[in-house]
Parts: C-alpha cells; structure tokens; sequence
C-alpha cells in the first residue's frame, strides 16, 4: 500500500458513496479488460464468497458432486459444501501441484456435476484435460484462480475457461483490494452473482431471491484499482526473482513449470526431502529467512472436511503436504535479501544432506 492507494481511499471519502457504487462498477471494467479479455467480472467481498456464490448461481445444490483438489487451502472444499453439494477429493500432479486430470477421471460418478481445479501458487491448471473431460461427461468447469492473476494456460488467461473463475484480492495476493474478491463468468452466472450478492435484488427493495450481503465497498473497490495498475510490474518482478532462486538453488527440487503455463509466483515452493519442518526451522533461526508451509494439513483429512471422504488415498497430495515450503520471492525483496535467501537454503540443503 502506497500514496497511490491512500489518496484513492481519500477519494471516495470524500465522495460520500462508501457502499457498492461507482468505483466499484470502475473495478469490475478495469479487471474485465486487463485480466480476463473483457469477460464479465462481478465484485464481490471475498475470495471465498465469490466462489459460494458462483456455484449457488450456477445451480450447484444437495444431491450434487464438485470435484477439488486436496491439497489446496480449505475455501475450495468449503465452498463446495456451504453450496450443499459434497466436495470430492481428487490427486494432484506432484510436479505442478495441481489437480491430476488422471485422478479426476476416476473421481467421476453420475452425481458429478463440475470439476474446480485451483491453479495453485500462481500456476495455471491443465486447463485444456479439463475441458474436453469436461466435453466427454457433461460436466461443467469452474476456476479457483484465487492466487493466480494474470497466470495463462496456452497463452489464454485463467479465469476465461470455466463458467466461472474466482480471484481473491486478499492482502497476501499478488494484488488486494483490502478484503475481497472478482468473479469472472458466462453472462447466466454473473446475473446470478449480482442478485446473490445483494439480498437477491438488482433493482432496489424488488427481491428475487434469498440473498446474501457480499458486496464490494467502494472503498476496497478503489484500492483494487490503483493495485491493477501495479500488478504487471509486480508479476514481472517476482518472475525475475524466482529465475534468481532457479538459477541459484541446490539441494531442493525447484518449482516446475508447466510449458503450456505462466507461473506468477503467488508463491515460490521448494520441496524439501527430509524434515521440512527442521529445513524451515533452521532458516529462520539460522539465516533469518521466512517461509511458509501451504498446506500441511490436505483438506480431506481436516476435521470439517475428511467426513466427505471417507479412508481417501490420496499419495501424491500426502507427499506435497509434509515436503513443500514456499520462499519469498514478492516485489519488495533486495539483492541482498535474495543472496540471504539463496545462501541460507542451501547452507541448510547441504546441512542436512
């Protein structure tokens, strides 16, 4: 957050018009155009609303079946349940870390009604499997893109594939309004969103349907703003930056991408061997360097979700989850901060070997 966003709050202060308004409608153009080539995007109050009410609006409900990833954060899989269906977990692939088209196959049952692979970490999906999958069974595709913006799968951008694609604008994402999140959808769902957002009514007072409150502020809609107009530099950099850690690394299996993807880096993650959590440990202590494990725990044996999956074998998820750890790899990091970095992973690397 810079001068840039605090004058934008100033703005709509000053304006008077705090609630969804007209920065808000300026958002969901700007964030059409840059990101998604002009498809429709609605504005919503969060990541994880946007992908609720994208399944409500697309007629997902009880008795119906949308196949996730485990190994993902739980906003997925919660999603999938607030909507009444049952989340199904399937593999991922362990190079990517994205949901294996091969495990989703066999996931399919007659009560599958969509497949909603995230593009984890900033990586798009294997989006073209997905699609003719979703061809040959009748099923839909929805699009968690909620760490992915600007990511592309064969040059065409996350988030224009399925009916529907959700971006989070979260703090830690590579862009924020504050609190929020965007909905990029087929004109049928965006309708849907709009009522649902908004106690079920576009015109004022005249209810449609039960809805909820998940408005956009115009005040987070005005940091959104000033944020797109940074992001391209941002994605370019933490690129770069991840070709520095590449280059650099040993002793670490660095990040793969997929040559049909673009990686934007929501996060850099390294798999560890051995004791990733005494790796982690020891950067921090050792060489003040910061990482994170996401996610240690796959959500099909979190409490509030291992009751949709029953004894679920998921080996390549199981893997990822005791062995990942994500490095920084943002904007506002120095040489010398990247040398630190590199110097303490494979001091650390070498350490343990």
């Amino acid at each position: 957050m810079g001068d840039e966003e605090r004058a934008a709050v100033d703005r709509v202060m000053r304006s008077g018009m705090i609630a969804q308004g007209p920065e808000v409608a300026a958002f969901e153009k700007e964030f059409a155009e840059k990101m998604v080539a002009g498809r429709t995007s609605v504005a919503v109050n969060s990541g994880t609303s946007g992908l609720h009410l994208g399944l409500l609006a697309a007629g997902i409900g009880p008795g119906d079946e949308v196949i996730v990833p485990s190994f993902t954060f739980a906003a997925t899989g919660n999603s999938v349940a607030l909507a009444g269906a049952s989340p199904v977990f399937a593999d991922i692939d362990p190079r990517t870390f994205n949901l294996d088209p091969a495990s989703v196959r066999a996931a399919i049952t007659p009560r599958t009604k969509a497949v909603m692979p995230v593009h984890l970490y900033g990586q798009a999906a294997n989006m073209s499997a997905f699609t003719s999958l979703a061809e040959e069974f009748g099923i839909a595709v929805f699009e968690d893109a909620a760490q992915a913006h600007g990511s592309t799968w064969m040059g065409q951008p996350v988030g224009t594939f399925g009916s529907f694609g959700v971006f989070s604008l979260y703090p830690t994402k590579n862009m924020t309004s504050g609190e929020g999140g965007m909905v990029s959808c087929v004109d049928e769902i965006a309708h849907g969103v709009r009522l649902l957002r908004n106690q079920g009514m576009e015109k004022q007072y005249a209810n449609e349907v039960v809805g909820f409150n998940a408005r956009m502020t115009d005040i987070h809609a005005a940091i959104g703003r000033v944020q797109l107009t940074k992001l391209e530099a941002w994605t370019k950099t933490r690129q770069e930056n991840a070709a520095i850690l590449d280059a650099n690394l040993h002793g670490v299996v660095t990040p793969y991408v997929d040559p049909s993807a673009t990686h934007v880096y929501h996060q850099y993650t390294i798999l560890v061997d051995d004791d990733r959590d005494g790796f982690q440990r020891a950067l921090r202590e050792e060489y003040n360097v910061g990482s994170g494990a996401y996610y240690p725990i796959p959500n099909h044996r979190l409490a509030s979700l291992a009751p949709y999956a029953p004894g679920l074998d998921l080996p390549n998820t199981e893997v990822a989850a005791r062995s990942v750890l994500s490095l920084p790899v943002h904007p506002s990091l120095t040489q010398d901060d990247l040398e630190r970095i590199v110097a303490g992973v494979n001091a650390t690397a070498k350490a343990g070997a």
